[in-house]
């Protein structure tokens, strides 16, 4: 009989045991902090590489003017080396992304990377006396221009084409 009385006893010791790794994993969720919403992006100036695009570029750079405060410019880059490429990144009011990809590349392949895969519709719009033709898919939407002096201007994201057409009527090239 005394070796079922042991048994019984482990048993219970495990039991508490149990119990007591339970009550302290819940006060340590309790008290270390936990954030469950998105990151705050922060907004990056892209007055310098802006300047610099556009001392170096073969191209008028655009970029945009008087948009509210609440575009957020969150990316900026300029690679003379890689095609004169000028990408500026925002996150528009409603938290979707909108990009202005510029570049001297091959017009097909810089407009199927810049859109990530989006394909040509037969949609155009006039946007500040200018053709731009949609481009739906892909992981991104587009509009595209195609300039005379050889660049083509991508403005691409997950945003509504709303917000594309805000981003490709606030562009400036001076």
């Amino acid at each position: 009989m005394a070796g079922s009385k042991g048994k019984q006893k482990s048993a219970r010791d495990m039991v508490l045991s149990l119990g007591l790794i339970v009550v302290a994993a819940w006060v340590i969720y309790l008290f270390i902090p936990h954030d469950d919403h998105a990151p705050d992006i922060k907004r990056v100036d892209y007055r310098v590489e802006l300047l610099t695009a556009r001392r170096a570029a073969s191209y008028p750079v655009a970029a945009p003017e008087g948009l509210p405060d609440s575009w957020k410019a969150t990316s900026v880059r300029y690679q003379g080396a890689d095609f004169d490429s000028w990408h500026l990144g925002f996150t528009a009011p409603d938290g979707q992304y909108v990009a202005v990809e510029q570049s001297t590349q091959k017009r097909a392949q810089f407009i199927d990377d810049a859109s990530q895969g989006a394909r040509e519709t037969k949609v155009t719009d006039e946007i500040g006396g200018r053709t731009w033709t949609r481009y739906t898919g892909g992981r991104y939407d587009a509009l595209v221009l195609a300039d005379s002096d050889g660049s083509t201007t991508v403005v691409a994201g997950t945003a509504s084409f709303d917000r594309l057409t805000e981003m490709a009527k606030a562009l400036k090239t001076t």
